[in-house]
Protein backbone atom coordinates (compact mmCIF):
# COMPACT_ATOMS: atom_id res chain seq x y z
CA UNK A 1 0.00 0.00 0.00
CA UNK A 2 1.34 3.23 -0.97
CA UNK A 3 1.32 6.55 1.11
CA UNK A 4 -0.90 8.98 -0.82
CA UNK A 5 -1.32 12.95 -0.36
CA UNK A 6 -5.14 12.91 1.13
CA UNK A 7 -7.11 16.23 0.68
CA UNK A 8 -7.51 16.77 4.78
CA UNK A 9 -10.91 18.71 4.44
CA UNK A 10 -12.25 15.94 2.17
CA UNK A 11 -11.79 13.30 4.17
CA UNK A 12 -12.66 15.23 7.27
CA UNK A 13 -16.27 15.96 5.70
CA UNK A 14 -16.45 12.74 4.37
CA UNK A 15 -15.72 10.45 7.35
CA UNK A 16 -17.66 13.20 10.18
CA UNK A 17 -20.82 12.37 7.43
CA UNK A 18 -19.86 8.40 7.52
CA UNK A 19 -19.82 8.45 11.40
CA UNK A 20 -22.45 10.52 11.60
CA UNK A 21 -24.77 8.23 9.15
CA UNK A 22 -23.59 5.14 10.67
CA UNK A 23 -24.93 6.23 14.28
CA UNK A 24 -28.31 7.76 12.70
CA UNK A 25 -28.65 4.50 10.90
CA UNK A 26 -27.92 2.20 14.32
CA UNK A 27 -30.24 4.65 16.32
CA UNK A 28 -32.67 4.28 13.92
CA UNK A 29 -32.54 1.08 12.34
CA UNK A 30 -32.28 -0.83 15.93
CA UNK A 31 -34.97 1.35 17.47
CA UNK A 32 -37.07 0.58 14.02
CA UNK A 33 -36.54 -3.27 14.00
CA UNK A 34 -36.59 -3.70 17.47
CA UNK A 35 -40.06 -2.10 17.77
CA UNK A 36 -41.19 -4.09 14.69
CA UNK A 37 -40.27 -7.44 16.16
CA UNK A 38 -41.86 -6.29 19.65
CA UNK A 39 -45.27 -5.85 17.78
CA UNK A 40 -45.21 -8.94 15.51
CA UNK A 41 -43.99 -11.26 18.17
CA UNK A 42 -45.14 -9.37 21.99
CA UNK A 43 -43.83 -11.03 25.01
CA UNK A 44 -46.32 -11.34 27.80
CA UNK A 45 -43.66 -11.41 30.83
CA UNK A 46 -42.58 -7.89 29.16
CA UNK A 47 -38.76 -8.82 28.34
CA UNK A 48 -38.11 -7.63 25.19
CA UNK A 49 -34.10 -7.73 25.71
CA UNK A 50 -34.16 -10.53 23.05
CA UNK A 51 -35.83 -8.68 20.50
CA UNK A 52 -33.69 -5.44 20.78
CA UNK A 53 -30.30 -7.23 20.79
CA UNK A 54 -31.47 -9.14 17.48
CA UNK A 55 -32.42 -5.57 16.13
CA UNK A 56 -29.21 -4.06 16.89
CA UNK A 57 -27.43 -7.73 15.15
CA UNK A 58 -29.24 -7.13 12.21
CA UNK A 59 -29.12 -3.30 11.97
CA UNK A 60 -25.33 -3.69 12.46
CA UNK A 61 -24.75 -6.27 9.70
CA UNK A 62 -26.47 -3.94 7.47
CA UNK A 63 -24.57 -1.10 7.91
CA UNK A 64 -21.34 -3.03 7.77
CA UNK A 65 -23.06 -4.82 4.28
CA UNK A 66 -23.84 -1.27 3.11
CA UNK A 67 -20.09 0.45 3.80
CA UNK A 68 -18.78 -2.86 2.29
CA UNK A 69 -20.73 -2.45 -0.61
CA UNK A 70 -20.03 1.71 -1.12
CA UNK A 71 -16.36 1.30 -0.41
CA UNK A 72 -15.24 1.89 -3.71
CA UNK A 73 -17.42 4.38 -4.00
CA UNK A 74 -15.79 8.26 -5.16
CA UNK A 75 -17.22 9.37 -1.53
CA UNK A 76 -15.37 6.63 0.46
CA UNK A 77 -12.53 6.57 -1.00
CA UNK A 78 -10.22 8.71 1.46
CA UNK A 79 -11.98 7.45 4.53
CA UNK A 80 -11.30 3.83 3.28
CA UNK A 81 -7.95 4.42 2.49
CA UNK A 82 -7.22 5.77 5.89
CA UNK A 83 -8.73 2.83 7.21
CA UNK A 84 -6.82 0.35 5.53
CA UNK A 85 -3.43 2.54 6.16
CA UNK A 86 -4.37 1.86 9.92
CA UNK A 87 -4.62 -2.18 9.60
CA UNK A 88 -1.00 -1.83 7.48
CA UNK A 89 0.57 0.49 10.36
CA UNK A 90 -0.91 -1.89 13.42
CA UNK A 91 0.37 -4.93 11.40
CA UNK A 92 3.78 -3.31 11.34
CA UNK A 93 3.13 -2.08 15.21
CA UNK A 94 2.50 -5.59 16.15
CA UNK A 95 5.83 -6.54 14.97
CA UNK A 96 7.99 -3.77 16.14
CA UNK A 97 9.03 -5.52 19.06
CA UNK A 98 10.84 -7.87 16.61
CA UNK A 99 11.33 -5.23 13.88
CA UNK A 100 13.74 -3.07 16.01
CA UNK A 101 16.57 -5.62 16.72
CA UNK A 102 16.92 -6.40 13.22
CA UNK A 103 17.01 -2.70 12.24
CA UNK A 104 19.63 -2.45 14.61
CA UNK A 105 22.02 -5.17 13.09
CA UNK A 106 21.23 -3.49 9.21
CA UNK A 107 18.26 -5.90 8.55
CA UNK A 108 16.99 -3.54 5.24
CA UNK A 109 13.59 -4.92 5.79
CA UNK A 110 12.98 -3.96 9.40
CA UNK A 111 14.64 -0.44 8.52
CA UNK A 112 12.07 -0.19 5.28
CA UNK A 113 9.05 -1.23 7.29
CA UNK A 114 9.64 0.85 10.35
CA UNK A 115 9.98 4.01 7.79
CA UNK A 116 6.85 3.55 6.38
CA UNK A 117 5.52 2.87 10.01
CA UNK A 118 6.50 6.69 10.90
CA UNK A 119 5.96 8.01 7.35
CA UNK A 120 2.53 6.27 7.29
CA UNK A 121 2.37 7.40 11.24
CA UNK A 122 3.02 10.98 10.19
CA UNK A 123 0.11 11.35 7.20
CA UNK A 124 -2.42 10.10 9.97
CA UNK A 125 -1.72 12.38 12.85
CA UNK A 126 -1.60 15.41 10.54
CA UNK A 127 -4.74 14.02 9.00
CA UNK A 128 -6.46 13.95 12.56
CA UNK A 129 -4.49 16.78 13.70
CA UNK A 130 -2.59 14.71 16.41
CA UNK A 131 0.42 16.66 17.10
CA UNK A 132 1.09 15.52 20.88
CA UNK A 133 3.28 12.70 19.73
CA UNK A 134 4.85 13.95 17.00
CA UNK A 135 8.15 14.88 18.82
CA UNK A 136 8.44 11.60 19.76
CA UNK A 137 8.07 9.93 16.12
CA UNK A 138 10.69 12.64 15.12
CA UNK A 139 12.98 11.25 17.70
CA UNK A 140 12.51 7.69 16.26
CA UNK A 141 12.81 9.07 12.67
CA UNK A 142 16.16 10.49 13.77
CA UNK A 143 17.66 7.12 14.84
CA UNK A 144 16.02 4.95 12.16
CA UNK A 145 17.84 7.83 10.06
CA UNK A 146 21.21 7.06 11.83
CA UNK A 147 20.85 3.68 11.26
CA UNK A 148 20.33 3.84 7.49
CA UNK A 149 23.15 6.45 7.16
CA UNK A 150 25.54 3.58 9.17
CA UNK A 151 24.66 1.29 7.34
CA UNK A 152 24.69 2.85 4.08
CA UNK A 153 20.78 2.32 2.82
CA UNK A 154 18.34 3.85 0.85
CA UNK A 155 14.98 4.19 2.45
CA UNK A 156 12.71 3.94 -0.25
CA UNK A 157 8.64 3.71 1.41
CA UNK A 158 7.27 3.03 -2.41
CA UNK A 159 9.38 -0.58 -1.97
CA UNK A 160 7.75 -1.44 0.91
CA UNK A 161 5.28 -4.67 0.93
CA UNK A 162 3.56 -6.24 3.86
CA UNK A 163 4.83 -9.11 2.68
CA UNK A 164 8.34 -8.21 3.97
CA UNK A 165 6.33 -9.21 7.93
CA UNK A 166 6.52 -12.29 7.42
CA UNK A 167 9.82 -12.89 8.45
CA UNK A 168 9.95 -10.99 11.63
Amino acid sequence: MQLITIDKKRYRKHLNLVITGCISGLLLGCLGISQLLIALFPDPSGSHFHWNLLGAIITSILIAWILNRYRKHNFMIEVVYVWELKQALNKINRKMLKLKPAAAQGDINALLAMQYSYSGSRLLWQLDDNTIVMEELTIAQAELDKLAKKYQISLDISNYNDDILKQF
